[in-house]
């Protein structure tokens, strides 16, 4: 009923575009929002991930329907990959519901308290951004992650999906309505823009006063698009151009097993390796058993020419090469003479993602951890672990690259703002 009310204030003698409709539909959400109490929103995460598991059949179902459509459209092997669903991983988008469950609730906090001496109280408090909206690709985990996130911070959102998504995230958004109809929760703070042209996104980086914020996850292209042209406020997402350095002191099977993992547990995500920096001293002795490994890995790499004097079957790298986020099976391969030298290529080519040190030196590394502009830089771990899930935030919004608002893995304090409440016994300003 609350839906239709606000449907029907929002007609008017010139039909709106769906686009404009449904991000009007969250806007006039957001203050139910607001009145919410935790347990109730904890309750409407926990009934959503309820639905996700009991309908996981449909949704598979419906994700058949995209994978055909990518197989038929000629796209990659890692793409579909991340557009595939299978019930594990819709239990695990059903899990991150229920940590998100789990962990406090920012709105309402107080970040600061204090008086003046003309008897003013004041306090900093936390509270929703408002309405948020959000432009992805093909993974439609993302979907019910920016869903829960936003939701227990009290914030409407406006999805836009990828195309190659458009049946899996059709129907996950049906799902999460169904179950919200069934609690204190507005269905229609969730929407889900199904317009696959890119007029839609043109639309949505042009909605102020209905919009309060974007954000942008997928490719460079697609987030330099919404940075560039956007009048709404940009929460910049980054592309993952992520390095591995293997120093010289790296013990030989722990830079083995972190340069695999980065590069091969899912080469699609943003997080994973794209190019192997590795110390002169250590890739003579070492690069030619580490390069066989990724060979029988089926990984296609590409190096500069010390890289493949040292090892066959490496092809030559292009200047290109070094900027590129592959999301596939190719990782570039460069020697350097030491830690200035892959400092030096890390400050040139990196995208302020995930960088990693491989090293026994604690001087090289205090070194690399302080030096490095990133906004996860690791020490002996692979870069695989941004990611707000294993950093105990229950899901993530993204992998935030800016440096204003938040940065690295978005959980929930990240979709708050602040206001001041001040609290006078009849005080005016003389």
């Amino acid at each position: 009923m609350e839906e239709e009310t606000a449907m029907s204030q929002l007609e008017g003698a010139v039909a709106l575009s769906e686009v404009k409709q449904k991000a009007g539909l969250a806007k006039q959400a957001a203050p139910l929002l607001a009145q919410l109490t935790t347990e109730q929103k904890n309750h409407a995460l926990l009934y959503m991930a309820e639905c996700l598991e009991k309908e996981a059949e449909s949704i598979i179902t419906a994700n058949a329907e995209d994978l055909q459509r990518g197989r038929e459209s000629g796209i990659s092997t890692s793409l579909l990959d991340r557009l595939a669903l299978n019930r594990q991983r819709i239990e695990a988008m059903a899990e991150g519901l229920r940590q998100i469950v789990t962990l406090p609730d920012p709105i309402g906090d107080t970040l600061e308290a204090f008086s003046r001496p003309n008897g003013l109280h004041i306090r900093k408090v936390r509270v929703p951004l408002g309405v948020i909206g959000i432009i992805y690709e093909a993974r439609p985990n993302v979907t019910v992650d920016a869903a829960g996130l936003c939701l227990k911070t009290g914030n409407a959102v406006v999805l836009r999906g990828g195309s190659s998504a458009l049946s899996s995230n059709k129907r996950i958004v049906e799902v999460l309505h169904q179950a919200l109809e069934q609690t204190d929760l507005p269905p229609f703070a969730l929407q889900l823009v199904l317009d696959p042209n890119r007029s839609s996104v043109d639309e949505m980086l042009k909605l102020n006063g209905l919009l309060d914020v974007l954000i942008p996850r997928g490719g460079a292209s697609l987030i330099q698009n919404v940075v560039k042209n956007a009048t709404v406020p940009v929460i910049e997402t980054g592309a993952g151009v992520c390095h591995t350095y293997l120093d010289e002191s790296a013990q030989p099977d722990m830079a083995l097993q972190i340069a695999i993992n980065a590069k091969v547990q899912r080469p699609s995500v943003c997080n994973s390796m794209e190019t192997l920096l590795v110390h002169r001293g250590f890739a003579a002795q070492h690069l030619p058993m580490i390069a066989e490994q990724f060979l029988q890995q089926r990984v296609e790499l590409r190096g500069d020419e010390e890289a493949r004097t040292l090892v066959s079957g490496i092809s030559a790298a292009t200047e290109e090469d070094w900027d590129t986020e592959y999301n596939d099976y190719i990782l570039n391969v460069r020697i350097v003479s030491g830690l200035d030298e892959a400092l030096e290529h890390i400050r040139l080519h990196g995208t302020m993602h995930s960088e990693c040190i491989v090293t026994e030196n604690t001087l090289h590394a205090a070194r690399f951890l302080q030096e490095v502009d990133a906004a996860a830089v690791y020490h002996n771990a692979s870069t695989r672990f941004t990611d707000g899930f294993e950093f105990g935030f229950g899901a993530e919004i993204g992998i935030s690259t800016q440096k204003l608002h938040a940065r690295g893995p978005m959980g929930l304090p990240a979709l708050t703002s602040s206001k001041y409440c001040i609290t006078g016994s009849g005080q005016i300003r003389g």
